[in-house]
């Protein structure tokens, strides 16, 4: 009966590291991610403010 309990608390201890390990790994890929579309947007040209110009030559 005892072997069975600490097999049970053992496999349940497993289970929470590989759930903490596998969400700090996605954290730090949506971390990176973050920080690339950041650099994507600073890249980008700035666009003028909408309305503030007419197309007269439509």
């Amino acid at each position: 009966m005892m072997n069975g309990i600490a097999a049970t608390a053992m496999s349940l201890s497993a289970a929470k590291l590989s759930v903490d390990y596998s969400t700090a790994v996605t954290k730090k890929a949506m971390d990176s991610q973050e920080a690339a579309v950041q650099q994507l947007l600073e890249m980008l040209p700035e666009q003028p403010p909408m309305g503030k110009y007419i197309d007269t030559y439509a």
